[in-house]
């Protein structure tokens, strides 16, 4: 609950702070160039991709300060959460995801999926728990099994789970701006400078795109 707690009064500072842009972001250290380039999903707007796991203790501490980062992005920049699959037993969870997502239910639950995992230990890989846990957040349990248990949930997962390797992602949480560059908070060191190298990396994709900076 410590970590927690710490974790909130960091976003909290990050958010008051407006992500100051620091120091410039150094290629090799605090990310590294994708080769080559892939392309991206959001046409016009910068992409920027969070690769994670719920299981994830750091995905988990990142979260609040990352979610505070996110209401910053400028209008022409768009975030797009990932699931990785690294393993086997990381498949459901990215199954919950992109369920919850096709019921336009990720905004509500998603936070609720990280504390069930960190902090209320539930063993959300057991479909009989996760049908009584999701019927709890007041989730129509029958609709949830169907859409979690079809043929497009199982190929989105397996897709995130393909992107990240394309990326060559080795760990979680993860970001790739653009198709072209990789940081993460083991390469910043801090959260506070991941949202630096985050944003610089947003300018310096959109400059490349010959595009202006928009407003946030």
């Amino acid at each position: 609950m410590f970590v927690r707690a710490w974790a909130l009064l960091a976003a909290t500072l990050l958010s008051l702070s407006a992500f100051a842009a620091g120091p410039e972001a150094f290629e090799g250290h605090d990310y590294t160039r994708v080769s080559p380039p892939q392309p991206v999903a959001t046409g016009s707007r910068v992409e920027v991709l969070e690769f994670f796991w719920y299981g994830c203790p750091h995905c988990y501490q990142l979260e609040p300060a990352l979610g505070a980062w996110l209401k910053t992005l400028p209008k022409d920049a768009q975030a797009r959460r990932v699931p990785a699959v690294f393993r086997d037993d990381w498949m459901p969870g990215a199954r919950l995801f992109h369920t919850l997502s096709q019921m336009k239910l990720l905004e509500r639950v998603h936070p609720q999926v990280f504390r069930a995992y960190h902090e209320e230990r539930i063993n959300l890989n057991d479909p009989a728990v996760l049908g009584d846990w999701i019927a709890r957040q007041g989730v129509d349990r029958k609709q949830f099994e169907r859409i979690y248990n079809s043929f497009t949930t199982q190929s989105q997962a397996a897709q995130g789970g393909q992107l990240a390797r394309t990326y060559g992602i080795q760990g979680v949480p993860a970001f790739i701006v653009d198709g072209k560059y990789q940081t993460s908070m083991s390469m910043t060191g801090s959260e506070a400078r991941l949202f630096e190298v985050l944003d610089q990396l947003i300018a310096k994709a959109r400059a490349e795109r010959g595009g202006k900076k928009a407003a946030r």
